[in-house]
């Protein structure tokens, strides 16, 4: 029987989340990430969200890593009737039932608060599309499989995961998709790391690949140096302290939050920390944080010696003044602290929990600090504070924006351009090259950089279906 395969671009084609893509082969349905796009009305996305295929006729879910933008929609798709194997990393399988439960919670809290508001407006309520227990079923129908170890979980399917560097479990996708005459190598890069990231070790180089998947959320540029992102950090800190003023992080509550704490206990050692406070205020950061305490062993040990980690320590343990806030009373209670400060909240591009509380009550103060660590996406307010806006409406009240805004590129979890570039290049076999999860601007950007070196890249858009 020849190889019969075929690859549908379902999400994450020329933008940067939602990352999605449908294998046909051979009668069965697998899907590499389940990811939601980021930065909408979760309520509204969920409810008319349809999906490209029927939820009950995937056979397999492989998942590159646990990030909302990769994992986000698993729940729906239970609820709508997938009942197969995903497959992921130990790592990864740690993760989920974290950041599902929250991202769930979020969305019945939201769809309750919109309920209210429709009830007094003698408006129709709104059933809920998903509960809970889809959360809980989509950790259940998880199998994990760890880096470097091959498995055949369909006919004609092998898959091997190696590391990406991008956060705790995150993987490249390897697949060999094979038929009775043919065989094809298929590589999904999910999200590469950037090799300067702490803790984290260097994206695996892969030896050889017919078709290639890449990110390319940062095509277009490269990132300043760890160095220099560490001054520029210790510079907006310092001058917060100086304005007597607070600073705030919005940080994601997985892998930023967590290279947050190990930059502000590197200055801490070095001396160079004048907060007297640092607030975590994220139970989902705390929570993961914890995760990443069990895994330590598996981290970068280089990074850790840095900050005199000693064997059976925390990550907590290095900075005496960190306080951890799990209750929204004690999130409350820092909006009292007038300055000396430093918050790390979510989510990390303000489009939702506590870090949109806190910029309520601390954006129209010009003594306070907002220090950007990560990506901003169209359509999020983080991406519109970066952008400059002078004004913004928050819970229904209009914000005047006096805070100083920092924004701090060399932290980024991604690999920049010419990281990508070194990771293509050490790819043998001249693959065909297919860029995803990128902006167009930073994919052709990309793809003009890849064809100087003679490898040919194409920019799917969402729908397309190419042979494999």
């Amino acid at each position: 029987m020849p190889l019969s395969a075929t690859l549908e671009f379902i999400g994450a084609a020329r933008q940067v989340t939602g990352s999605c893509y449908l294998i046909r082969l051979n009668g069965k349905q697998i899907l590499l990430d389940c990811g939601m796009v980021q930065g909408a009305d979760q309520v509204r996305e969920w409810h008319k969200f349809r999906f490209a295929f029927k939820p009950k006729d995937i056979d397999l879910v492989i998942l590159s890593h646990a990030h909302i933008d990769h994992s986000g929609l698993l729940p729906l798709l239970v609820a709508r009737g997938f009942d197969g194997k995903i497959i992921c990393t130990p790592g990864t399988a740690e993760l989920l039932p974290v950041l599902l439960k929250d991202s769930v919670l979020l969305y019945l809290k939201d769809l309750e608060w919109q309920n209210k508001k429709a009830a007094r407006a003698g408006k129709k309520l709104q059933e809920p599309v998903l509960s809970l227990h889809d959360a809980e079923r989509v950790v259940q129908l998880c199998e994990t499989l760890a880096y470097k170890k091959r498995q055949t979980p369909l006919p004609g399917l092998e898959l091997e995961f190696a590391d990406a560097g991008h956060i705790l479990g995150s993987a490249i996708v390897q697949l060999w998709l094979k038929g009775h005459k043919a065989m094809r190598k298929l590589v999904f890069s999910g999200d590469l790391g950037n090799p300067a990231t702490v803790l984290m070790h260097d994206p695996t180089d892969i030896g050889q690949a017919d078709i290639v998947l890449m990110e390319s959320t940062y095509g277009n540029r490269n990132h300043q140096s760890l160095d220099n992102s560490l001054e520029e950090l210790a510079h907006a800190l310092e001058q917060a302290n100086k304005d007597g003023g607070n600073v705030f992080i919005p940080a994601f509550a997985l892998g930023r939050s967590q290279e947050i704490l190990y930059y502000l206990a590197l200055l801490y050692h070095q001396g160079r920390l004048k907060q007297r406070m640092i607030f975590l205020d994220s139970p989902m950061a705390i929570s993961i944080t914890n995760i990443y305490n069990d895994y330590l062993h598996c981290l970068n040990q280089q990074d850790l010696a840095a900050i005199n980690f000693k064997k059976g320590m925390q990550l907590q343990d290095l900075l005496p003044m960190l306080r951890v806030t799990e209750k929204v009373e004690d999130s409350m209670a820092i909006n009292r602290v007038s300055g000396g400060a430093i918050i790390i909240a979510g989510s990390g591009m303000c489009n939702g929990g506590r870090i949109v509380h806190h910029l309520k009550h601390n954006l129209w103060k010009s003594s306070n600090h907002l220090i950007f660590v990560g990506f901003q996406a169209y359509g999020t307010l983080g991406r519109r504070l970066v952008d400059g806006e002078r004004r913004v409406k928050l819970f229904g009240q209009d914000i005047v924006v006096k805070a100083k805004v920092h924004t701090i590129g060399g932290f980024s979890a991604h690999a920049g351009q010419s990281e990508l570039l070194d990771w293509a290049q050490a790819i043998a076999g001249q693959p065909q090259f297919y860029l995803v999860h990128g902006e167009i601007e930073a994919q052709q950007a990309l793809q003009h950089e890849l064809a100087e070196l003679g490898i040919q890249a194409q920019i799917p858009q969402k729908g397309d279906v190419i042979e494999l």
